[in-house]
């Protein structure tokens, strides 16, 4: 894209990029890289990211990777590679022939290791991984060299290629560079290249027994594939004079490092190491699992592409960490949910009636409306019979002020339907009701009377003789607290605010007709409850399954509206 053509910034990564085309920089061209670590679900937090750097490269007409750095054999594996590329498919964004992998350069890696060996700028140490961690220091204290940083170049190089052949067991030694063990920075006191790691690859199988730390790889393989500008978060602004430090040392192109905020949502945890201890721990039901925060999650719940692309653009980028209400997420889902979902009527807690004066054996065909917000969508036909059954609280025998739903003598209006008058309460022996029985006007059919009388509520329904069963599930908040990750003032475990309302499910939901085919992965707002999804995993064409996507509370807008009040 020319200067000319450039879009107006509107934040700062943007502004680097627009200033690099300006100066020439990189002969104008953007290519930017999503790097995942195999060795896990994608999240929101990763969606940030995914947006960012393939739209950055949409925006800027230039180029997009997608590179794994599967630098660590023991955590990753095929199953985390391939959930990851259909998370990032799913989110609308297409990486063509550039598929990579750190892996992809294991040789170029370990000859880039040699040469520092042989400049006498890296050696074999063969303290522990704690002696390590004790002669680093601290923020306030300057590390200690260990007492094999002289070797000579030539014993390092011997114990380097008899690392690579695999004569020494795990933990051994470790490959470091040689830098400044009192540097202020932490990250630059002879920092691990590489360790010993006797476990096949899922790329390379047993060719290696040796790999590569993510910070040795990460710089080389963006500058081996030339990228631009690698995108990263904020965590990694201290790693960056380490990652300039390998290219400067090894003469090699240096791409423009930016980093940004990560992403951090309300009501959830993002770490991988917490998320994979709610997956092992049984705390959910695996990855995918409608409650976690995974894109997986997210899409078998019901939430679209669209939806969490829109989310990403009004969250913007910025450098300063904050915790996003997820409440704006579920904003930008209602929002093109209500513009794309079919209607349909569901009870989830049925209670029945019966209209004493509609013919026993009669049904009419009443016509409903798909979608209100496009005319497109065209109408249905749902069922209307003698016994139908309504949302049990919906009726009240004894209502409070302002409840002007069923009650008994009150008249209502049913959705689509007529109006109708409780005229008698069924109770079983324990004082539950259990059924009422109402009248019905024949001449209010489509939802209006003729005298023009009104009614203060309308409610949704289903036809008894035509109704289909199905299994719901409520999904809810998966934390109670607002940031389960910061610690509580009783030091309660962050597992202690997982959410016991989480997930309720619903076995005697009763379904409009119209729902009897409808195909896993299908969305559609239930009238008055909010916006629901088959179940991709669970639901069969013998019992179908529903989760609910979101609730119809707008609560972001209710957080705008008080903030502009304030």
């Amino acid at each position: 894209m020319t200067t000319d053509d450039a879009p107006i910034s509107t934040n700062f990564i943007q502004q680097a990029i627009n200033a690099d085309n300006e100066s020439g920089r990189f002969d104008r061209r953007v290519h930017t890289r999503f790097p995942p670590e195999p060795n896990g679900y994608l999240h929101i937090g990763h969606a940030k990211s995914i947006c960012l750097n393939f739209g950055l490269a949409r925006e800027f007409d230039g180029l997009c990777n997608l590179r794994f750095d599967d630098t660590n054999p023991t955590k990753e594996s095929v199953e985390y590679v391939d959930s990851q590329k259909e998370d990032v498919r799913w989110l609308g964004f297409n990486w063509h022939d550039r598929e990579l992998y750190a892996s992809d350069y294991f040789g170029e890696l370990y000859e880039f290791a040699k040469q520092l060996v042989l400049e006498d700028k890296a050696y074999v140490d063969s303290l522990s991984q704690d002696e390590i961690r004790q002669y680093r220091g601290t923020l306030t204290q300057p590390g200690r060299e260990s007492p094999y940083r002289n070797r000579s170049v030539e014993e390092n190089i011997d114990l380097l290629e008899r690392m690579k052949a695999g004569k020494f067991p795990n933990g051994a030694h470790v490959l470091r560079a040689k830098i400044d063990m009192a540097s202020p920075n932490l990250n630059m006191r002879d920092p691990v290249m590489y360790r010993i790691l006797n476990t096949e690859h899922h790329r390379t199988g047993d060719e290696w027994c040796i790999y590569p730390m993510y910070d040795f790889a990460h710089g080389q393989s963006d500058s081996i594939e030339g990228i631009t500008h690698s995108i990263c978060t904020m965590e990694y602004e201290d790693h960056r004079p380490l990652y300039d430090w390998f290219l400067r040392e090894l003469g090699m192109y240096q791409p423009q490092q930016l980093e940004f905020a990560r992403l951090n949502l309300s009501h959830t945890v993002l770490s991988k190491r917490r998320l994979l201890r709610l997956v092992e721990g049984g705390y959910v039901n695996g990855w995918d699992d409608p409650r976690m925060p995974t894109i997986a999650g997210f899409r078998r719940r019901g939430y679209t592409p669209e939806a969490i692309r829109d989310f990403c653009d009004r969250i913007g980028v910025a450098k300063n960490a904050a915790i996003i209400d997820i409440a704006l997420l579920e904003h930008s889902l209602r929002d093109h949910l209500n513009k794309t979902a079919p209607r349909a009527m569901a009870v989830l807690r049925p209670l029945k009636v019966v209209i004493t004066n509609y013919p026993e054996d009669e049904t009419d065909w009443l016509d409903a409306v798909n979608n209100p917000e496009d005319e497109s969508a065209g109408t249905r036909k749902v069922p209307f019979s003698r016994e139908i059954y309504i949302e049990r609280d919906d009726f009240m025998e004894d209502p409070p002020r302002r409840f002007y739903r069923l009650a008994p003598g009150r008249e209502v209006r049913l959705r689509y339907g007529y109006f109708i008058t409780c005229q008698e309460v069924v109770k079983d022996e324990s004082g539950e009701v259990v059924e009422l029985r109402c009248t019905y006007d024949p001449e209010t059919r489509g939802g209006s009377a003729p005298d023009g009388r009104r009614v203060r509520a309308t409610l949704h329904w289903v036809s008894a003789a035509h109704a289909i069963e199905a299994d719901v599930r409520l999904y809810d908040h998966l934390f109670t607290q607002w940031n389960p990750d910061e610690d509580d003032e009783d030091g309660a475990d962050w597992l202690s605010f997982l959410n016991p309302e989480s997930l309720v499910t619903v076995t005697d939901a009763k379904l409009e007709p119209s729902l009897a085919d409808a195909v896993p992965g299908t969305r559609y707002q239930f009238e008055r409850q909010g916006y629901f999804c088959v179940d991709t995993r669970d639901s069969t064409p013998e019992r179908i399954v529903f989760n609910r996507t979101t609730t119809l509370r707008d609560t972001w807008a209710r957080v705008r509206q008080s903030q502009s009040n304030a």
